[in-house]
C-alpha cells in the first residue's frame, strides 16, 4: 500500500470495523467510521504518533459514529459524510439509535461531501462514491493509488448490507455495487464496515447477491 500504514479496531455492540488511515511519511492520519471507544481510539492514535486530520463516515447509523462527535472536539478535526445522509446522521429515529441501541446517537457533520468529489486528505487522493441501498446517502471511499475502497455496509465479504432499516433499498443496492464498485480493478482491496477484508475480484466471483 505504499505511503498506507492501515490499521484495523472492531468495536461497539455489533462489531464494526474502525479503521485508522496514517500516511507513513507525514504521519497525518484519517478515521474512518469511529464506531465507539474514543479513548481507546485516541490511545491508538498516540500509539502511532500520528496527527488526525478528519473523519470520514461512510454513513449515519448509529453503529459507525458513536465516538465521531468526541474525537471531532478532541482533534478539532472535520466530521465529513456525504451530503444525502445529513438527516439520517442527525435523527436518532432515522439512525436505528433509538431502537437498537436504546439511546439516542447522533453527531453534526461539518463537511458534506459530492458523489464524485476528489478528497486531498492526509496525503492520500480519496474518490467518494455514492451508494445507495444500505441507506440513502451511503458512500464508499476510494483510494486509488493504495487499490483499496472502504465500502462501509455497502459490500462485504459475501454479502451485502441489509436494506430493512430507513431509507434502505435493495435494488438500489444492488445497482450500487454492479455499476459503481464491480467496475473498479479486481485487484482492489475492499475493507467493509463489519466482518473481513476481501476484494472485486473476490465478490464478483463469489457473493451470491
Amino acid at each position: 500500500m505504499g505511503k498506507l500504514q492501515l490499521e484495523t479496531m472492531v468495536l461497539g455492540m455489533v462489531g464494526t470495523n474502525c479503521y485508522l488511515l496514517m500516511n507513513r511519511e507525514t504521519k497525518e492520519l484519517l478515521i474512518v467510521d469511529p464506531a465507539d471507544g474514543a479513548e481507546y481510539i485516541s490511545k491508538k492514535i498516540h500509539t502511532l504518533g500520528a496527527e488526525p486530520t478528519a473523519i470520514l463516515l461512510t454513513h449515519g447509523h448509529f453503529d459507525h459514529i458513536g465516538a465521531a462527535g468526541a474525537l471531532a472536539q478532541k482533534y478539532g478535526i472535520p466530521v465529513c459524510i456525504l451530503r444525502q445522509e445529513k438527516e439520517l446522521l442527525e435523527d436518532a429515529r432515522l439512525n436505528a439509535s433509538l431502537m437498537m441501541a436504546g439511546r439516542s446517537v447522533t453527531v453534526m457533520a461539518d463537511r458534506l461531501l459530492e458523489d464524485g468529489e476528489r478528497l486531498e486528505l492526509a496525503g492520500f487522493q480519496i474518490r467518494v462514491i455514492h451508494t445507495p441501498g444500505h441507506t440513502s446517502g451511503g458512500a464508499c471511499y476510494y483510494l486509488e493509488e493504495e487499490k483499496v475502497l472502504f465500502s462501509g455496509d455497502t459490500l462485504f465479504c459475501c454479502s451485502v448490507g441489509r436494506c430493512d432499516l430507513p431509507t434502505g433499498s435493495m435494488g438500489q443496492l444492488h445497482d450500487s455495487i454492479h455499476k459503481k464498485l464491480f467496475v473498479l480493478p479486481e485487484d482492489t482491496q475492499v475493507y467493509p464496515g463489519h466482518g473481513e477484508m476481501t476484494s472485486i475480484r473476490y465478490e464478483k466471483r463469489y457473493n451470491p447477491y
